[in-house]
């Protein structure tokens, strides 16, 4: 199917991550116009590099999502370099560490509360709000698993908390902004590993606690052929690894005009660990 993106300016927030980088990746095959913002412009580089061969075009811009002068900044280079954004992907968040609810120190629940939520509002009124001036974009929000299915959001309670704020954002926005010609849907990935630890920044998940506790992606990999069990997959009723493309496949399709009647839709990309 063609999806008809080519020529069209994306932005992706969080392109230095795992989910980020086939995001990025998934746009450039479509032809697109990728913008890669994250903090980590030694990452992005890395990962503007494996879309040489690609159609797309690409800027990285170092990009600090939970500071609206950076924000700022990153919509004035994106439209300097390729002219008007018509998709927005808010893709970047995390959790900044596993804990109990009691045990949740108040540095780490306002540091989830500024990349996950002031992060999606402040794209979404510097980029959001141009969209809406020129009546037409596609906003893709990246939520999780973890807000729907309280097993999900154990020990990540706050997390949870925040992407459930943009599930609602999201919708109520979207009621909003249709009559406007803005578009907005979101993609609640479940359990999604990179093909390999180097392809996630130092401040991925998997580096800061991830691979310690879950393993290496490699080694999950190598689980999995072995038959051995493998963490999340004995919820899924489809008992395969997800990985970063799954997402893009999704996003790819909520970006474009295939889905000119689609909006305010959550999809669970989990392998059906959730089925609402």
């Amino acid at each position: 199917m063609d999806l008809a993106l080519s020529g069209r300016t994306v932005v992706i927030t969080g392109a230095s991550g795992g989910i980020g980088r086939g995001l990025v990746q998934g746009f450039a095959n479509e032809g697109c116009n990728v913008v890669l913002a994250s903090r980590d412009e030694a990452k992005m580089r890395e990962v503007e590099a494996s879309c040489a061969d690609r159609p797309g075009r690409t800027l990285v811009v170092a990009t600090d999502v939970t500071d609206r002068a950076s924000v700022d900044s990153l919509r004035q280079r994106a439209e300097e370099t390729f002219g008007a954004i018509q998709i927005l992907v808010n893709n970047a968040g995390g959790v900044a560490y596993p804990r109990s609810w009691e045990e949740k120190p108040q540095d780490e629940i306002d540091w989830e509360i500024a990349l996950n939520i002031r992060g999606v509002i402040h794209c979404t009124n510097v980029i959001g709000n141009e969209m809406v001036a020129r009546g037409h974009g596609s906003i893709v929000n990246i939520t999780s698993n973890s807000a729907l299915d309280p097993a999900a959001g154990n020990m990540v309670a706050n997390y949870a908390g925040t992407k459930g704020y943009v599930g609602s954002m999201s919708k109520a926005l979207a009621w909003e902004w249709g009559p406007k010609g803005v578009r907005i849907n979101c993609v609640a990935p479940g359990w999604i590993v990179p093909h390999e630890l180097d392809h996630v920044g130092e401040g991925s998940f998997w580096h800061k606690y991830g691979a310690e506790i879950f393993g290496t992606p490699e080694e999950m990999a190598a689980a999995v052929e072995r038959g051995d069990p493998v963490f999340n997959l004995q919820n899924q009723p489809i008992s395969r690894i997800g990985r970063p493309e799954d997402i893009a496949d999704v996003a790819l399709f909520l970006a474009s005009e295939r889905a000119r009647h689609l909006t305010g839709q959550l999809i669970s990309v989990s392998g059906g660990a959730y089925m609402p």
